[in-house]
């Protein structure tokens, strides 16, 4: 198994570790320290794909291990939002319906031999989730934060369906295959 494989594996051994972490108050500074594992497995994301590209290491388990690793990650942190209610509901469900969407997308593409490769829109979605995600993490209670808390999710929620309407629309041709 090449490196950034396994740089893959180990963001999905800090999902539960974050989880364990994050949803236990009685641990001192609990917000912070799962803050600081879900950025260090945000950026292992980066990292597995600048190594699998810069040294030709792109294989089928990385292919598939690597998206569902963010998915993982991102969902699981979206799911405690919910469960702290620090995210109405309805927001999380269409964001993570979106996700299972495009994944069942690139999965149909996939067997008509098309490549559905992430548009410029899902990046800044996901860079929009990520930084939602980490404030809400951090939760810090003050009313700047809590503004920019309220501006994040309602920019992924919106990032979220014009990168689906993108996606299918750029990708149409597959649906009528």
């Amino acid at each position: 198994m090449n490196l950034p494989n396994k740089i893959t594996i180990a963001r999905v051994f800090m999902i539960p570790l974050f989880l364990v972490i994050y949803l236990m108050p009685s641990i001192p500074y609990n917000n912070y320290i799962a803050a600081a594992i879900f950025i260090i497995a945000c950026l292992t994301d980066a990292l597995d794909g600048y190594l699998a590209r810069k040294y030709h290491l792109i294989t089928n388990f990385g292919k598939f291990a690597d998206p569902l690793a963010d998915k993982l990650l991102v969902s699981s942190a979206l799911i405690c939002f919910v469960e702290l209610g620090l995210v109405p509901a309805w927001v999380i469900i269409v964001i993570i319906s979106r996700e299972f969407i495009i994944s069942g997308f690139r999965l149909v593409a996939s067997d008509n031999g098309v490549v559905i490769a992430a548009s410029h829109i899902a990046k800044f979605k996901t860079t929009a989730q990520m930084i939602m995600s980490i404030l809400l993490i951090v939760n810090l209670d003050i009313s700047f934060f809590n503004i920019l808390e309220q501006i994040f999710i309602y920019l992924s929620l919106v990032l979220t369906v014009v990168s689906l309407i993108d996606y299918l629309y750029k990708n149409r041709k597959v649906l009528h295959e």
